[in-house]
């Protein structure tokens, strides 16, 4: 992968919305292009005959608790409290024309 420039670095920020000082740049530089790296090393990585895992440990299983309703619809005791609801929904003043 190409080494990032301290150009790319502040585009990166400016889209970010970070606001690095000159001084920062050429640390960010270093780090991200490093970053950039290992991500170029891990996209080469032969991973066909790799079999997904739904662990990190071999042979364990996630726990997993039945799928039950465990408490009632309180959605009418929450409107009471609200002040406008129709049909159900909360209603609440347009603030996008």
């Amino acid at each position: 992968m190409a080494e990032l420039k301290p150009d790319d670095i502040a585009r990166i920020a400016h889209l970010a919305r970070l606001a690095l000082t000159d001084a920062e740049v050429p640390a960010y530089t270093l780090s991200m292009s490093r970053i950039m790296n290992l991500v170029g090393e891990l996209q080469r990585v032969e991973t066909s005959g790799v079999e997904p895992m739904s662990h990190s440990l071999p042979g364990a299983a996630a726990r997993l608790r039945p799928d039950q309703v465990t408490e009632t619809d309180h959605r009418a005791e929450y409107q009471r409290n609200a002040p406008q609801t129709e049909a159900g929904l909360y209603l609440v003043p347009r603030v996008i024309e």
